[in-house]
């Protein structure tokens, strides 16, 4: 085919020109700036085009396939779609390596001139939500998976170019919308860090950013929660982001040109450090496992991967004429064989999935009754609702403890709200009293069920009696220090079905004295899911 790229000398159109005219492609390197991409088309033995989004696309006649490498801003200026168009009028097909996710996920809007004049506008061609996507479709294997968490993590060598770095300090700091639990919930640009494997026992750090995964998995796989990271090999340089992104929370830092040549300043100083080595994970939960996808590519080969979806693509005979985002366009098995003259090793991996509960219960978790089980059976996060009744000690000793440990106030048919999110090593649950809250991290380990309350560390006896899930203290720790017997409050708590609804009494007795600290107890239900279709495109 004959292949215009637009943006064909960036940091990732060059590798896409490489890969197409290693497969015989006719290949035009185009772009903003001629001499630069005469001299990409001089290394590589093709020809070159000047091309300005602005200004005249006359150049696209004589081209089947137009390829938009110069991302991710295709939502600048007065006109989006100018491109898109230009390529349809002229019945030349249009695919882009965007991520951005507004345009990405907008490109429908395109569907019925694309049929009409016969050609295929596909966006979001690229690492994500292309290969992503090919990667959860290949996991689920035609389940609808629980939860969908990917990781891309570029190693501290692979080239960074200022469009890249535009996007992620832009959006650092900010909000931005993430389908947890069956609900859009509002994360934090550069947030929320988690730990991710890779091939060869390589760990990494991702953090949160937004990309077209976000806004389009939900719907389109059926998932409860969907979550997408991205890294930095450099602790000095995930932190020093994380700083930004702190600071854009509370003042309103312009992302201007200045600024963001004043990061890849600094982003470029620790260079020698690191490596060249990039990554990315795909997990998803489903029937009963986690199973993994995972990619690994050597030095210099990583930005290579943005270009393997449209080079998969463009090795089919026919495209199919329409517009979409790049969701389950190309298959995994294309994929990684677009691959396979690249120094990349991808492996998968799969293991039983067991909530906390069920794994310190054993056998008997399945004796609870099914509203009880089903609050313990959280893969990625839930929310449940509904309404308690709190009450509190007299004396200053149980107030104390109520501080300490940041009890609820003492209140009739309040409001309750209970998330519960899963992490990597258990659970953390937020309990929320109308506007007071607290919080606690439950982990299931070789002795059982364990609760930790900031430093405090208390070890659970479950019980299942009589259809009920009681709760009894143990042991204590304060950090590692182990708390004696006489110290450790009473837990005379359980959870129940009555009336056909899930119910909870939780009575804590205090240290020494065994007068009350705090009784709570009412009803909780599964909060109403969301409408994972729609979006939401700004904060209230």
């Amino acid at each position: 085919m004959k292949v215009l790229v637009v943006g064909g000398y960036g940091v990732f159109g060059e590798r896409l020109a490489r890969l197409l005219i290693r497969d015989g492609h006719q290949v035009t390197v185009a772009g903003r700036d001629l001499a630069k991409a005469k001299a990409l088309a001089a290394q590589l033995g093709c020809s070159a085009q000047r091309i300005d989004r602005k200004g005249d696309f006359a150049a696209l006649a004589g081209h089947d396939v137009v390829v938009d490498a110069a991302g991710p801003f295709q939502m600048q200026g007065d006109d989006p779609w100018r491109l898109v168009r230009a390529a349809v009028r002229a019945r030349v097909h249009y695919l882009d390596l965007s991520d951005n996710a507004e345009f990405c996920t907008g490109i429908s809007v395109m569907d019925r001139e694309a049929k009409a004049a016969g050609v295929c506008v596909i966006s979001g061609l690229s690492t994500v939500p292309a290969l992503s996507s090919a990667a959860v479709h290949a996991l689920a294997g035609g389940e609808a998976p629980r939860v969908i968490d990917i990781a891309v993590l570029p190693g501290n060598r692979s080239p960074r170019g200022i469009s890249v770095m535009t996007s992620i300090l832009s959006q650092a700091g900010r909000p931005m919308p993430v389908w947890r639990g069956n609900q859009w919930v509002w994360a934090t640009g550069w947030s929320d860090p988690a730990r991710y494997r890779l091939p060869g026992g390589t760990f990494r750090q991702g953090w949160m950013i937004t990309v077209p995964d976000l806004h389009l998995f939900p719907a389109r796989f059926g998932a409860e929660t969907v979550l997408f990271r991205a890294g930095l090999e450099l602790a000095v340089m995930r932190y020093g982001l994380a700083v930004f992104a702190a600071l854009r929370r509370v003042v309103p830092v312009p992302v201007t040109p200045p600024v963001v040549r004043a990061f890849k300043w600094a982003a470029d100083l620790p260079s020698p450090f690191g490596s060249g080595r990039g990554g990315m994970s795909v997990m998803v939960i489903a029937g009963g496992e986690r199973r993994w996808w995972r990619l690994l590519a050597e030095d210099g080969d990583g930005p290579f991967i943005p270009a393997v979806a449209t080079r998969a693509l463009l090795r089919r005979s026919t495209l199919p004429p329409g517009a979409a985002p790049a969701v389950n366009t190309i298959t995994l098995e294309e994929a990684e064989a677009a691959m396979s003259d690249l120094r990349v090793q991808t492996e998968r991996a799969a293991e039983p999935f067991s909530p906390i509960f069920a794994q310190v219960l054993g056998p008997d978790f399945a004796a609870l009754p099914e509203p009880v089980r089903a609050t313990h059976l959280t893969a990625g996060q839930s929310r449940w609702r509904g309404c308690a009744t709190v009450t509190r000690g007299k004396g200053l000793w149980g107030r104390f403890l109520c501080l300490l440990f940041r009890f609820p106030a003492q209140a009739s048919d309040v409001p309750t709200e209970v998330i519960k999110t899963a992490t990597a090593s258990g659970e953390v649950w937020q309990r929320r009293f109308g506007r007071h809250g607290f919080r606690s991290r439950l982990a299931a380990g070789q002795g059982g069920m364990t609760e930790s309350f900031g430093p405090f560390t208390f070890l659970l006896s479950l019980k299942v009696q009589d259809g009920a899930l009681h709760y009894a203290v143990a042991a204590g720790w304060l950090g590692r220090l182990p708390l004696p017997r006489w110290l450790l409050p009473v837990s005379q708590s359980r959870e129940y079905l009555q009336d056909g609804a899930f119910r909870f009494d939780v009575k804590l007795l205090a240290p020494l004295t065994r007068q009350v600290v705090v009784h709570y107890r009412g009803f909780l239900s599964a909060a109403q899911g969301g409408n994972p279709a729609r979006v939401p495109s700004s904060r209230t």
